[in-house]
């Protein structure tokens, strides 16, 4: 994404400048100035770490000697050298952040990790219940160490209650939050969503929770702890598929590529390939029937309601008619139109796709390893604090020797430790 004019205010209290960027922090973006001290793996405290570098703040992701990160080793595929393969999964989700390695069962390490959390905004850990109390760090700890300290824990099925103690994995809080009921062919069987969408979930209500709590602490001068789950994040977005259970009493089942409410809404077939056609007005309805050889007023048809009650009849009829031509002339009539319509795209014609470039949606970076790489990049860009240019993902304790710099184990950072997320 192009970088934004310079001149924004600092985020920064006068004599808490943060340390100069290295080549995992632009410096640039509205939380520059923010330390993170990133303890997870996997998947969904990585996202929320991920979210926050990309807004500019500094990211030191502890791993494990030797393995680090779990998700270095999910596979195939993989990029790079044979003798050091890099996981794709990995790269998708760790660019710029600084990889530091730690042995938490060592007493030395351990209180390498207390000194560099003593001066830190952030600290995040995924964590099953009870670990970081018994490594020392519970929330009382983790206060007399830094009062200042935003602390994110995000956990399986959330903190205590009978389930708190459960591990929890994307597919299985899929299931276990109604998700999977909801998702598949029509009268056909649970099917999970195509990426783990409860661990992004997770990882994007953490990081609100964190900025949330950032805030707060530029009036207060106080940190907090910030809690989040994968079950409750997946409840969170049931949006209307809740409600049609909770107030409308209508159990909600797997509809495929149907809308359950809205008629038509859905994927439609061509001659050459698939279409997404959203009719979501009595206007749009009656743009739409004409180019179709239908007539809106058609009393089978003639109300959104009608249509939703008669979905089958309404899609068969569709696909004989839309079947007939091919998806660049549909996209032409219902684009002219002014009806909404989208192409189904493959992930090849999506990152060769002229708009996200465009967005800056599709980075190239230049791996130390595996040579040039081509990642998703942030999705949200800030007008005035500027977005930075992404890093490539660290290797395995890439940047020890710049955080642990001081012979005696302490952050060689030349800051005060005092940063808030607003000046």
């Amino acid at each position: 994404m192009p970088a934004n004019p310079p001149g924004t205010p600092s985020p920064t209290e006068p004599g808490t400048e943060p340390a100069p960027p290295t080549d995992a922090s632009s410096g640039s973006g509205p939380l520059a100035g923010i330390r993170v001290v990133d303890l997870t793996r996997a998947l969904a405290g990585p996202y929320a770490t991920l979210m926050l570098a990309d807004a500019g703040a500094e990211v030191i992701k502890v791993e494990r000697p030797d393995t680090g990160d779990d998700s270095r080793g999910w596979g195939p595929p993989f990029v790079g050298p044979d003798d050091d393969p890099q996981s794709t999964y990995f790269l998708a989700i760790n660019r710029s952040k600084r990889s530091v390695t730690l042995d938490l069962k060592d007493d030395d390490d351990l209180e390498r990790l207390r000194r560099l959390i003593a001066d830190a905004d952030v600290l995040v850990d995924n964590f099953r219940p009870g670990v970081m109390e018994r490594l020392g760090l519970g929330p009382e700890a983790l206060e007399a160490l830094n009062e200042r300290l935003v602390v994110l824990s995000i956990s399986g099925f959330g903190e205590g209650g009978p389930d708190g103690e459960r591990s929890g994995f994307d597919q299985i809080i899929q299931g276990e939050a109604g998700l999977m009921a909801i998702t598949g062919d029509v009268g056909g069987t649970p099917t999970k969503f195509g990426v783990p969408i409860t661990d992004i979930l997770a990882g994007m209500f953490g990081a609100y929770g964190v900025v949330s709590a950032l805030h707060e602490r530029s009036r207060t001068g106080r940190g907090q702890r910030v809690s989040t789950s994968l079950l409750a994040s997946a409840v969170a977005v049931h949006a209307y598929q809740g409600t049609r259970w909770s107030l409308g009493g209508e159990l909600p089942e797997p509809g495929g590529n149907r809308h359950p409410t809205i008629a038509p809404y859905g994927a439609f077939t061509c001659a050459d390939g698939w279409v997404n056609i959203a009719v979501g007005s009595e206007g749009l309805w009656r743009r739409f029937a004409p180019l179709v050889g239908m007539d809106p007023d058609e009393p089978r048809y003639a109300t959104n309601r009608d249509r939703v009650g008669r979905w089958d009849e309404l899609e068969a009829e569709l696909n004989a008619i839309l079947v007939a031509e091919t998806v660049d002339h549909w996209m032409e009539v219902l684009t002219e139109a002014g009806v909404p319509a989208g192409r189904i795209r493959t992930m090849d014609q999506v990152y060769t796709s002229p708009q996200l470039e465009h967005l800056g949606m599709i980075q190239h970076l230049a791996h130390p390893t595996a040579g040039d790489l081509t990642l998703p990049g942030p999705p949200v860009g800030w007008s005035r604090s500027g977005t930075g240019v992404p890093a490539p993902p660290p290797l395995l304790g890439e940047h020890d020797d710049l955080v642990w710099s001081d012979p005696d184990g302490d952050v060689g950072s030349g800051r005060d430790g005092d940063v808030d997320a607003t000046s």
